[in-house]
């Protein structure tokens, strides 16, 4: 992926070409990797020059010390630091290296967040809409880690189209009692779906579309998945 793709543009022509018809209510997956790329969120590691702080944090956590000074530029506040420095990044996500990732990108290389993830998600939807005539919805997603839980899972870290939390309070379950605080991360949930076919270790594409998810279209913004943090237990 070259700075300055049209990812909308390659994604509704790769549909095409593949014989995908993309319908309005699908929900566009797109990983972080490839909208990094396109929009230039690329550090090369041999153009860094960590200060002292980032050497003795890169000799404790056994990591390139120009990494660690890319992770500290990028980081808004150090969140934990044990065998992984986990950070607040300006954003407000909550993620380890706070977004860095050295992964599908050349050797040397490491990418950043984009600077604006739902702005990203709305320019791709905008030009899926021109090129193709449709509304759908896309999620721009992430791997990240949770609290208590091994493993990772794709997260939404940008969005449009979409209303990221559905809200269930009031409705009744299958035995009739009302709920009472019951709401589900939609995002999330098909961003982890995504990334579930896209694949993590190079074996899938950087694009998914699923077909009859149930979700609420509008505004939205990916912070509505952020939880405040005086309500937040673990951080």
């Amino acid at each position: 992926m070259k700075r300055g793709a049209n990812i909308g543009g390659l994604i509704a022509r790769a549909a095409d070409k593949q014989g995908l018809k993309l319908e309005g209510g699908d929900v566009v997956v797109v990983t972080q990797s490839i909208v990094s790329k396109a929009e230039g969120q690329v550090i090369d590691l041999d153009k860094v020059k960590p200060d002292e702080f980032a050497k003795r944090l890169a000799k404790q956590l056994n990591k390139d010390p120009r990494e660690i000074e890319v992770i500290l530029h990028e980081a808004k506040e150090i969140v934990r630091l044990r065998h992984v420095l986990v950070a607040r990044t300006h954003h407000g996500f909550v993620c380890a290296s706070a977004g860095v990732d050295h992964s599908n990108v050349d050797h040397g290389k490491v990418t950043l967040l984009p600077r604006d993830p739902d702005a990203s998600a709305r320019r791709i939807r905008k030009k899926i809409e021109h090129e193709c005539g449709i509304d759908v919805a896309v999620i721009i997603t992430d791997t990240q880690g949770r609290a208590f839980r091994m493993g990772a899972i794709g997260t939404a870290i940008g969005i449009s189209g979409i209303k990221p939390l559905m809200y269930l309070r009031g409705k009744r379950d299958l035995y009739g009692k009302k709920l009472r605080s019951k709401v589900i991360a939609v995002a999330d949930a098909l961003a982890a779906a995504g990334v579930a076919v896209i694949g993590e270790a190079g074996e899938g594409t950087p694009v998914a579309v699923i077909k009859g998810a149930m979700y609420k279209k509008g505004k939205g913004s990916v912070h509505e998945l952020i939880r405040p943090r005086e309500k937040d237990l673990f951080v």
